[in-house]
């Protein structure tokens, strides 16, 4: 007596081939539809996430920076302040006396 059918053994092979086809075709529709989407956002000048963080790290760079520049300079405008006051006070009484010694 035969274990096996012949019939049954082609049906199984003929599924296990359809299995493994349907699979192939799968992958491949998957990688046709990823290259559509890629070209598709590329048309469309969108930006990768990775892009996108890193424009964001130099904006965050570039705001933090300047407000170290802006603290700094108003840290010098206000050390040179009562020096520029201190100038024209100098300067007003030396005129002054110019103009005594020269009537």
């Amino acid at each position: 007596m035969q274990t096996r059918n012949k019939i049954l053994d082609d049906v199984s092979q003929l599924f296990t081939n359809a299995v493994g086809v349907a699979q192939g075709a799968k992958e491949e529709a998957e990688t046709a539809m990823k290259g559509w989407m890629d070209r598709w956002l590329a048309d469309r000048n969108l930006v990768t996430r990775e892009e996108f963080d890193a424009v964001r790290a130099m904006a965050e760079k570039a705001r933090a920076e300047n407000a170290a520049l802006e603290a700094r300079i108003a840290a010098l405008e206000s050390a040179a302040k009562p020096k520029a006051a201190a100038k024209p006070r100098a300067r007003a009484g030396k005129a002054g006396g110019a103009k005594k010694t020269a009537k």
